[in-house]
């Protein structure tokens, strides 16, 4: 216990400093580059200081792996070059054994993490771009042109000139309805379409069928109508991202692309990393052990270089398998826990040539 005391006592110190430490160096970057048009466009200090305020939670999730693979690196570095560990070894405890507080913190911080990802820096984020974006004059408006939507797997689309998000009303409307077996139904045309309570009441509609070849008009029939459902979230000009949004609401979103039929293996590969992103933590304690007692000389140096090293690696290969699961290289289950999975295997090789 006396072990477990010294070492959680010199690495959790070590674990708060490094996280925001990088996380401030995070929050300096995003300001520098976002610095000129602050000034450009006049934007008040204290709205400066509010955006950078809201950042901090993202910056804190993104500096975090860096921060834990520091402490523990250099928490163990400093062991072996102070000697510490020959005696801990020579009383017969075991590197991994000796580590085992370290990866018992590393689990409960996993899914601390997630959880304050989802909870936290979903929502301070989402309001750190919507406030940059006002400042900066960048608001985008939600009214959308030139619309198609498919709906039911493609059995119903709604084709539209314009769709109005103050009213909640959609502007010369074609909607095509088709049978299971993907052959015509009918074409319905409005003037208009006006979204009331959980469907769209259409203005000056007319439905056309096809009799063999004589096509016949005729009034919208409650049968149809009642297919009309689609959200008028769909029409609006606000592709989401998935990496904005808690699991809950990209998790909705991907289902609304499977209903209609759109394209959804890149949002789905970044759904499933907000479940393997956080999971870093617990790889890079076992790489820190690893990595550990290289050298006795220069251990702060060496420590901070192996853990930012590690980090560009980890971050580059996952950025390419994200990018080999959006093209269908890969599944979206792969792309987002092929780097997990690899980084496992290197951390075990590397604790197994460990010093002991």
């Amino acid at each position: 216990m006396t072990l477990v005391k010294y070492l959680v006592k010199k690495f959790i110190p070590l674990l708060i400093g490094s996280v925001f430490f990088f996380a401030f160096v995070l929050v300096l970057v995003d300001l520098f580059m976002n610095l000129w048009n602050f000034i450009s466009n006049a934007v008040p200090a204290g709205t400066v200081f509010k955006i950078m305020a809201l950042y901090v939670p993202k910056t804190l999730w993104y500096a975090a792996p860096l921060g834990i693979l520091f402490a523990v690196s250099y928490t163990l570095s400093d062991f072996y070059a102070n000697n510490e560990l020959i005696a801990i070894f020579a009383s017969g405890v075991p590197l991994i054994k000796f580590t085992a507080p370290l990866l018992v913190i590393s689990v409960f911080l996993t899914f601390g993490l997630f959880y304050f990802e989802d909870k936290v820096v979903v929502p301070t984020y989402a309001k750190k771009v919507e406030l940059q974006d006002f400042a900066l004059n960048q608001e985008k408006t939600l009214n959308n042109d030139k619309i198609v939507v498919m709906s039911e797997k493609g059995n119903v689309v709604y084709k539209a000139d314009f769709f109005d998000n103050a009213a909640l009303r959609l502007y010369t409307v074609y909607i095509i309805i088709r049978n299971d077996d993907k052959t015509l139904n009918c074409v319905v045309r409005a003037d208009s379409a006006l979204w009331v309570d959980d469907h769209w009441k259409l203005s000056g509609a007319t439905k056309y069928t096809l009799n063999g070849d004589t096509l016949e008009t005729s009034e919208v029939d409650e049968e149809t109508l009642d297919r009309l459902t689609e959200i008028p979230e769909t029409f609006r000009n606000n592709t989401i991202s998935v990496e904005t949004v808690n699991t809950k609401e990209a998790r909705a979103y991907i289902q609304h692309l499977k209903k209609a039929g759109l394209p959804y293996g890149e949002p789905l590969s970044v759904y499933y990393k907000k479940y393997s992103f956080p999971f870093i933590l617990f790889i890079v304690v076992f790489l820190s052990i690893g990595l550990s007692g290289k050298t006795r000389k220069n251990v702060m140096l060496i420590s901070l270089a192996s853990c930012i090293s590690a980090a560009v690696v980890y971050y580059v290969f996952q950025m390419v398998t994200m990018l080999m699961a959006k093209f269908g290289v890969l599944t979206p289950f792969l792309g987002a826990w092929l780097p997990v999975a690899l980084f496992v295997a290197i951390s075990v090789v590397l604790l197994k040539h460990a010093r002991t």
